[in-house]
């Protein structure tokens, strides 16, 4: 059985997720504690799920447990939705992390009351998934939420440990009664089958939580080869070279994905779109635009690439157009930006507008003008970038495609004034 940690120093401020049941009763004044001997401040934040008839109750006693100790308490009503097809449990954690979010403040940490049995029991639900090395790390003590640390320092300290200190310090906590519930897979878990694992090897819990400890290892040394190989795939951010990508075993392609599209912030790849991605990407012809989509985010292939771009990228409206001199960055429709960096400005100002297809432009060190459309071929600005375009004319004479293809008058103004243009396409 292992013993209940000893005071800790306290590094930021805390906001702790406070539930009013035992775990986090004890996590709370465990770190009230802390937070009394090195003066940080400390919250506290409780969740009202609605799910239960008591819940209005257990708000009434978190506030009342909170008073007692002078700290102040955030209540966040939340609405589950248990029509997403995420299932009950996994819907409010979600409904949870959400309302986490919304409540920390700049500089807080979130400390969560998860201990060593709720790791074991995240071991086995992942290993009865079939989950790979990733997914049988479980959880980790120090992780991030939304740019925050998120903290789990009770992760090592067995239940036992957790009721020993509340008898010790007599603290009050609710029984939530759908903990008695097996209808849940980890209820049923921890209700039947970890006791009946302890009956045989009574350590069952701190060898499982272990196993999940030496995967976490294993995982962290992957994670830094998928860094390194990614900073030799990715050519421009967001974008792969799938002809290098080719060149190492498919495992470790599915992992370097996996960690390219988890590194820029999408949705994590589904095994099914995983394998669709092997198969239409990494065994296409170079020529091949091959498209996957899941969520949020597509992949798209173009030119030997792999692009990691929104779901539905926008596009100039073909009716907008407006005149601008330079002076400010010129806000896109579709998000984007048009910056002029160095210049005074233009005088008069220039008109921009979407393409409309047909323009034709003067080139630096050309006699007569080309088509823009060959131009942007030469530059390999892929098609979807094309939609973006601004261009920018004065007096109907095409003087830029964004940043991507100047004419010589432009281009002469913009060396002349020590100045350049710099586009930002919207959606990225």
């Amino acid at each position: 059985m292992s013993t209940f940690p000893s005071l800790v120093a306290l590094q930021t401020p805390l906001l702790v997720a406070y539930s009013g049941g035992l775990d986090s009763t004890v996590l709370l004044h465990w770190l009230w504690r802390c937070a009394q001997a090195t003066g940080t401040p400390l919250r506290a934040v409780h969740v009202h799920h609605g799910l239960q008839v008591s819940a209005d109750a257990w708000v009434q006693h978190c506030q009342q447990q909170c008073d007692a100790l002078g700290i102040e308490l955030a209540v966040h009503r939340v609405q589950v939705d248990t029509g997403a097809g995420l299932g009950l449990e996994a819907a409010a954690r979600q409904a949870r992390r959400a309302a986490f979010s919304a409540e920390l403040r700049e500089g807080e940490t979130l400390a969560l009351a998860q201990h060593q049995d709720d790791q074991a029991e995240t071991f086995l639900l992942r290993a009865l998934r079939a989950s790979g090395i990733d997914g049988l790390a479980a959880m980790s003590d120090d992780s991030a939420l939304h740019g925050h640390r998120l903290w789990r320092p009770l992760l090592h300290t067995a239940r036992g440990a957790l009721h020993d200190y509340a008898r010790a310090h007599a603290l009050r906590w609710i029984e939530d009664p759908s903990n008695h519930s097996d209808d849940a897979d980890r209820n049923f878990l921890r209700l039947h089958v970890l006791p009946l694992l302890r009956q045989r090897w009574p350590h069952a819990a701190a060898a499982l939580a272990g196993s999940a400890g030496h995967c976490a290892q294993t995982r962290a040394l992957l994670d830094e080869e998928d860094a390194e190989l990614i900073a030799h795939l990715e050519v421009a951010p967001r974008v792969l070279s799938l002809e290098l990508l080719r060149q190492v075993s498919p495992a470790r392609a599915a992992r370097v994905l996996r960690a390219w599209v988890r590194a820029h912030g999408a949705a994590p790849l589904p095994a099914t779109v995983l394998q669709q991605l092997q198969q239409e990407l990494l065994g296409a012809a170079s020529d091949r635009q091959a498209r996957v989509r899941w969520h949020d985010h597509a992949i798209q292939q173009w030119r030997d690439h792999a692009y990691l771009l929104p779901a539905v990228l926008p596009a100039l409206p073909g009716d907008w157009q407006v005149d601008w001199d330079g002076r400010a960055p010129l806000a896109l429709p579709d998000g984007g930006q048009l910056r002029l960096l160095g210049g005074a400005g233009f005088t008069p100002p220039l008109q921009v507008r979407a393409r409309h297809g047909g323009e034709r432009i003067l080139l630096p060190g050309r006699n007569h003008s080309h088509a823009l459309k060959d131009c942007l071929q030469r530059e390999h600005l892929a098609p979807w970038r094309r939609a973006q375009l601004p261009l920018l004319f004065r007096d109907g004479q095409l003087m830029a495609a964004a940043d991507v293809v100047l004419s010589a008058p432009l281009q002469a103004w913009l060396q002349a004034h020590d100045a350049q243009l710099q586009w930002r396409p919207g959606g990225w």
